[in-house]
């Protein structure tokens, strides 16, 4: 059994939680969050706490419950607190600006890269080098860095591109004249 499972998911005063067909939807200052659960997982709300119990004895009910728990616990943070990621892009001539709800990247490609911002997620660039991604959705927001990421991630001779703050690279050492 899941011991994380077993803790009910406290509610704070200014966050509303409501449980509809295996639907929570969460909704906070910060935003909404929804999501939708395997029928495995019974979640209940009462008394400003959300718990969770497994629909029968399998394995995986057994599984799901304690996932379902931490899923929901981080909704609620997410929309109380917000979840942020900071990416920074290094290299000559690599640049980030807001274009209206476009993320326009200058990575040293013959063409600009024009991200669609999804709803839900604010980014701001400071520096044209410094790109801080902001929303309720912690899946959202880790998506969101990752695309962006992906367009040119750190490489490892001379380190440019786009990394997350505080993300370690390793350097090699180039080719040597014998």
């Amino acid at each position: 059994m899941s011991r994380i499972g077993k803790v009910p998911v406290p509610i704070p005063d200014k966050v509303k939680v409501d449980v509809k067909n295996g639907t929570v939807l969460v909704e906070g200052p910060k935003g909404k969050v929804s999501k939708t659960f395997a029928p495995d997982v019974k979640i209940s709300v009462a008394d400003k706490k959300v718990s969770f119990v497994p629909a029968d004895d399998s394995r995986f009910a057994r599984a799901m419950y304690g996932t379902a728990r931490s899923i929901v616990a981080g909704m609620v943070k997410g929309v109380t607190e917000g979840y942020v990621k900071d990416l920074e892009i290094q290299g000559v001539g690599f640049k980030a600006n807001l274009k209206g709800k476009q993320l326009d990247l200058a990575l040293g490609y013959s063409h600009p890269i024009l991200f669609d911002i999804p709803e839900g997620i604010k980014i701001t660039v400071t520096d044209q080098t410094k790109v801080k991604v902001e929303g309720c959705d912690k899946q959202l927001v880790g998506a969101v860095t990752a695309n962006i990421r992906a367009y040119y991630p750190p490489e490892p001779y001379k380190g440019k591109g786009v990394r997350i703050v505080g993300e370690r690279v390793r350097r090699k050492e180039g080719k040597t004249v014998a």
